[in-house]
């Protein structure tokens, strides 16, 4: 089983970026988008990854299976901060390719989403995400957009 965490405090109730999160998904990244509002039934994702929406509470949690079958993930919000949760019962090659490549994307897909959600509550954050060598590298192998995308403060 792999588990993922990130975690964000953004200084202000976190409950509306759980419904905001189509709306500032990093561009970078693929656009996300669903057959419908957000809510249970919704399918969706963003680039090649596609989920289905399997629970959802406004203002809390919101939770996607994947389509193939082999984990979930999850943005809650507790307070003032916003949490990730990925858990994946993968298959031993699609182990290999989240220790190699994806797990690397995920995070600074992650940390570029919870950057915008900061920036959304109005604050700049502290430590802005960076790509390591390692995401630019992977995302020029595969040709995706190869840039970073400027930080602005809001």
């Amino acid at each position: 089983m792999i588990k993922n965490v990130h975690t964000r405090d953004l200084g202000v109730p976190a409950g509306q970026f759980v419904e905001r999160m189509p709306e500032l998904w990093p561009p970078a990244w693929g656009k996300q988008e669903f057959d419908r509002p957000l809510g249970v039934g919704a399918d969706g994702g963003h680039g090649p990854i596609r989920y289905h929406c399997t629970d959802y509470t406004p203002g809390e949690s919101i939770t996607f299976a994947f389509s193939d079958g082999e984990g979930t993930h999850t943005l809650s919000a507790s307070g003032t901060v916003v949490r990730h949760e990925l858990i994946g019962h993968f298959s031993f090659a699609n182990r290999v390719r989240w220790a190699l490549v994806i797990r690397w994307l995920h995070d600074a897909c992650l940390e570029d989403l919870f950057d915008n959600f900061e920036q959304a509550a109005g604050r700049v954050p502290a430590a802005p995400a960076k790509w390591s060598l390692w995401v630019r590298l992977v995302r020029r192998t595969f040709r995706l957009n190869s840039r970073q995308p400027a930080r602005t403060s809001s």
